[in-house]
């Protein structure tokens, strides 16, 4: 009798133990998949080249209103995740270079960073509602000036808007078919891969 009781126990013991493992495993294939960005919608270039042709006139409003906000001695890297979160908000002020991911909207250190910037928040709800009407998602100023068009797993696909035409000798560069598709001669696409999937232009075809 209690050779069959320890039996049983024994069983009872191996199935919870073989439960608990499969529970564990599937956690830890949604907690992968979920960081990897594997649940996280998938664009195409072709949508990035429609989206360009689309709102031309509001991609390039963006990008002054980015130039017209801020000054010659600062730069600015954003990306805005919805209405109240920010992915990022990098700051470059006078040579010194500040790193901030995943920032509350309304929190006093956006409040900081908005300070150093000459920006208020009426200023970056504008900002938000340029990118918004451009259907995008970032923007980095500089030269050239670099749009993020919508994140696609664990990518990115951008615009590179030039001040002036590519010269010849950087043509190449802009020009790989991989990372950059060249647009025209101020307008160059661009694919940032993530740490999984495609490192290059996943659905691009010469």
């Amino acid at each position: 009798m209690k050779s069959i009781k320890m039996r049983r126990l024994i069983k009872w013991i191996f199935i919870s133990a073989g439960l608990g493992f499969l529970i564990s495993l599937g956690f830890l294939t949604f907690v992968f998949f979920s960081v990897s960005g594997l649940f996280d919608p998938f664009h195409s270039y072709q949508e990035l080249l429609d989206n360009y042709k689309s709102r031309t006139r509001e991609i390039y409003e963006l990008r002054d209103y980015i130039n017209s906000i801020v000054s010659d001695d600062k730069n600015v890297d954003i990306e805005f995740e919805n209405n109240k979160t920010l992915a990022y908000f990098h700051i470059v002020d006078d040579g010194k270079y500040y790193s901030n991911w995943d920032l509350k909207i309304k929190s006093g250190k956006v409040d900081t960073l908005l300070q150093i910037l000459g920006w208020t928040n009426e200023t970056l709800k504008t900002l938000n509602g340029k990118l918004n009407d451009a259907n995008c998602i970032s923007i980095a100023k500089g030269n050239p000036c670099k749009i993020g068009f919508q994140r696609s797993g664990m990518g990115m696909y951008f615009y590179n808007l030039f001040d002036k035409p590519i010269p010849d000798s950087l043509m190449n560069n802009y020009n790989d078919s991989c990372t950059y598709i060249l647009f025209n001669r101020k307008v160059v696409f661009e694919y940032g891969g993530g740490v999984l999937g495609p490192q290059c232009f996943p659905d691009f075809k010469h």
